[in-house]
């Protein structure tokens, strides 16, 4: 299948795309970003007639086979999942093999335009290098894909961008907001006057979910007496309000998340440094799968501002990646 533009968001927790149906209609998907090695043997295959059988994918970078889809295992022995959890994360294998099983997963075969988010801190380093990486014609063991050119924009403009298309008149031009993207791995802020971005007021750190997840597994540990490596058990836990087990007991995360406090008020504490007081904003827009552990240490920052929330704040990104996209190439073919 060919299509105009694919949005990618290669995020440290999740991977996320979109793009536009024939019918015009946005499709999207998401699967955890965790790329374990492909598993030597498939002994799953032999019970298909008792197990249900997973949505995964084997991409291949570099001779190596991963594992990636939307059921690959949370979890496994000693904590190796497969998750990167380092700066230089978009320069990995883990990374690329995240972003052909997007396209994979979505059946797109010719890409005109795809297009990619950085966190604000890493932009000048890496955008020049994933538009290198990525055009061209790639094989990643399930045919050959074409992709003619990569766009790389900061990841919180995505969402910025899908807020003022959803508020449509009412997203006034010289009207200014704070976009907060809070991420599994770090929190962007972009501080724009309609979409003008401030650059001096934009910023990102490292400083997510995942970080709070690590502190309340050190906090079980000490608790409990032995070393807990779950964070993706952890993060799912907090997302979806489902029980924690632990040998078959029932932790409450609830305290857990308070005594993590810290770490959360830090990161807040970080953006007011950078950003003032915020007396002369219309609103601070939340985005990302970290918006609403992160949202009282916000709200306790900036005390009277107003706050919202974007809907469906994961694949917010790579919808506004999309429209970001499209608007484009419609300028590039106009101007043609």
């Amino acid at each position: 299948m060919k299509t105009p533009v694919f949005a990618i968001d290669v995020g440290y927790g999740n991977t996320k795309y979109a793009y536009r149906t024939a019918s015009g209609a946005i499709a999207t998907g998401i699967f955890p970003s965790l790329t374990p090695l492909a598993a030597s043997r498939t002994l799953s295959a032999y019970g298909e007639s008792v197990f249900s059988a997973r949505k995964v994918a084997k991409i291949m970078v570099e001779n190596i086979e991963y594992e990636v889809g939307p059921d690959v295992p949370i979890t496994a022995a000693y904590g190796r999942t497969g998750r990167a959890l380092t700066d230089d994360y978009v320069s990995t294998d883990n990374y690329a093999a995240l972003l052909f099983g997007a396209v994979h997963f979505a059946g797109v075969t010719h890409i005109e335009r795809l297009v990619l988010g950085l966190s604000v801190h890493n932009m000048e380093r890496y955008s020049a290098e994933l538009k290198r990486q990525f055009v061209g014609e790639f094989d990643f063991g399930h045919g050959r894909v074409v992709v003619e050119k990569v766009v790389v924009i900061p990841q919180p403009l995505g969402s910025l961008v899908l807020a003022a298309s959803a508020r449509g008149g009412d997203f006034g031009r010289d009207d200014s907001h704070l976009l907060v993207d809070v991420g599994y791995y770090t929190t962007d802020w972009i501080y724009a006057n309609g979409f003008k971005m401030d650059d001096n007021r934009s910023g990102g750190i490292p400083g997510g979910a995942s970080q709070v997840c690590q502190r309340i597994a050190k906090l079980i540990s000490r608790d409990e007496g032995e070393q807990v490596d779950d964070i993706e058990r952890i993060d799912k836990s907090l997302r979806e309000r489902a029980p924690f087990y632990f040998y078959g007991r029932t932790i409450d995360l609830a305290p857990y998340v308070e005594r993590a406090a810290p770490v959360m008020t830090g990161v807040a504490i970080e953006m007011q440094n950078d950003v003032g007081r915020l007396h002369d904003i219309r609103s601070i827009i939340l985005s990302g799968g970290g918006a609403a552990l992160y949202g009282p240490a916000i709200r306790r920052a900036f005390p009277r501002a107003v706050i919202e929330r974007i809907d469906s704040p994961c694949l917010a990104n790579a919808r506004g990646f999309l429209i970001v996209g499209e608007a484009g190439l419609a300028r590039e073919r106009g101007a043609a």
